[in-house]
């Protein structure tokens, strides 16, 4: 017999000796029977709803993960846009400050500089970013992990503002040395 079965038949011998306890009138063993019946009947439900409650909280956490996944795939890719927004500049317009006629010698390694650091960064957040990813060494859970994306794809960000206010300063100090040079070197006609 299934413990359902046990628990559903000791319930209806207690109700039964109960209700002899307090002097209320013995039924007649068909209503005992229906009685039995109806606690069993009840028995059957309360366990489907309890498969129906495990179910619910299993699918609740099936769901939990895929969001969780979702949202790291969605940091990755954040990321990756934000590194190939840094490699963009690097190739196009740092090269353009490097070599514009404005800039002096001695600027150039500094503003290589300040670039290449920015560059590390970017690289430095990628290797850790593949080792989050990919190692279980470090014992974190997919929420966990998520959160740590979230804060690199901010920290992405940032970089990515940062490297284009530095270029953007660049271009406004050679678009400003540039008017400067024209106007040194206008010709007078008086």
């Amino acid at each position: 017999m299934s413990k359902t079965k046990i628990l559903v038949l000791a319930m209806a011998l207690l109700f039964s000796l109960n209700i002899k306890a307090q002097g209320m009138p013995v039924y007649d063993n068909t209503n005992f029977i229906s009685l039995v019946k109806q606690l069993l009947e009840s028995g059957k439900q309360t366990a489907e709803m309890i498969k129906s409650v495990k179910f619910l909280k299993d699918a609740k956490e099936a769901i939990e993960k895929v969001s969780s996944v979702v949202q790291q795939l969605r940091a990755v890719e954040e990321i990756a846009q934000n590194n190939q927004r840094l490699i963009n500049v690097m190739q196009n317009d740092l090269q353009d400050i490097l070599n514009s006629p404005y800039i002096k010698p001695e600027e150039i390694n500094r503003i290589a500089q300040s670039f290449d650091a920015i560059v590390q960064n970017s690289l430095d957040t990628v290797d850790f970013m593949g080792e989050i990813l990919s190692s279980d060494n470090l014992k974190m859970s997919d929420a966990e992990r998520a959160e740590v994306l979230k804060q690199k794809e901010q920290e992405s960000k940032e970089m990515v503002s940062n490297i284009t206010t530095k270029t953007k300063r660049y271009r406004d100090i050679i678009s400003f040395r540039k008017m400067q040079d024209k106007v040194n070197n206008r010709e007078t006609n008086y």
